[in-house]
């Protein structure tokens, strides 16, 4: 008897020996496998529009580093809602991402009366790829040559100055940032989208732009437009001549737009550490590096904690803005 009890526990033992063995081999399997098939990005943002040409430079060298193509899915409309809700439903394994901005990612349930989602639960960040600010133009034809002294002459015309951004961008967020801040009143005229702006400010029709540095700087060096401050801390190394909003006065006026990855609710840590040790390898490469920069950017790598963190904080600064001016994405 004493010889079966002992049998008994001996292949008791053998079988949880196996078990674990199984689990010790298997548990890493999907890091180690990852990826066997090509990788999709979902961009719920029209083609050629910033995201879309972040996405597009990150994808060929974080292809190479994961040994896989990796595509760009362009799925615009509803405010971002339609790509993100193809991206929420995809199988959280890694295979289906989606690139999107701070403060969109985290604006767009709020002010979305139809689809709602939480931008921390239903999502995981996977890594942060770039991050640049906006710059404030005027047309030349308005008689300032500063950020103050354009602020003093809204303040004595008011309601006289219109300023033209497309409908539902950050730079009509940004446009509402500021006149809170100086208390001015400027007229507001929305377009399908911000470059559609450009025209009738060239035209005499809007004085007052705010768009991206890599859109906005060759009007500015033709003597097109008036650049008067930028929303980065820092000075953009493309227009050093253009002081931060915060060198003219208005610290409050401050905006950085950071471009991330992001995957699915439940995705496997280990399949986004390895998809964030893509793009931060990727990023380590002086020719992505310049092309980011030749766009108005920089390069930013790091953890997804510090997306995460970025995220949140920017939650606190944008949400009681949105509130205070009735903002709505297109």
């Amino acid at each position: 008897m004493a010889h079966r009890a002992k049998a008994g526990a001996l292949q008791k033992f053998l079988g949880a020996l196996a078990c674990a063995i199984v689990v010790a081999w298997t548990a890493p399997a999907s890091a180690q496998t990852f990826p066997d098939r090509p990788i999709k990005i979902i961009a719920p943002f029209t083609p050629g529009s910033p995201n879309d040409v972040v996405a597009r430079l990150i994808a060929p060298p974080m292809g190479a580093q994961l040994g896989q193509s990796v595509v760009i899915d362009n799925r615009p409309g509803g405010g971002t809602s339609i790509g993100v809700k193809a991206a929420m439903s995809a199988e959280p394994d890694g295979y289906t991402l989606m690139v999107s901005n701070s403060p969109t990612h985290f604006i767009a349930p709020f002010v979305n009366k139809t689809f709602t989602y939480d931008p921390l639960k239903d999502f995981v960040t996977v890594a942060a790829i770039a991050s640049g600010g906006l710059m404030l133009v005027i047309a030349p034809d308005v008689p300032v040559k500063t950020l103050q002294e354009f602020v003093a002459y809204a303040r004595a015309n008011p309601g006289k100055l219109n300023f033209g951004f497309g409908q539902g961008t950050l730079p009509q967020l940004v446009g509402e940032m500021f006149k809170l801040a100086t208390n001015t009143e400027i007229a507001n005229i929305p377009y399908k989208g911000g470059a559609q702006a450009i025209p009738d400010m060239l035209g005499g029709r809007v004085q007052m732009n705010i768009g991206t540095i890599s859109t906005l700087a060759p009007l500015v060096r033709e003597g097109k437009l008036r650049a008067l401050a930028i929303t980065s801390a820092e000075r953009n190394a493309e227009l050093p001549d253009v002081p931060t909003m915060a060198e003219s006065g208005l610290p409050e006026v401050a905006s950085v737009t950071t471009y991330g990855l992001f995957g699915p609710a439940g995705m496997p840590a280990d399949i986004g550490a390895r998809l964030n040790a893509s793009v931060n390898e990727s990023l380590k490469s002086e020719e992505l590096r310049t092309a980011i920069r030749r766009i108005g950017f920089e390069p930013q790598p790091g953890s997804p904690e510090d997306f995460t963190k970025l995220l949140t904080n920017e939650m606190k600064v944008w949400i009681p803005i949105v509130q205070k001016t009735g903002f709505q994405l297109n």
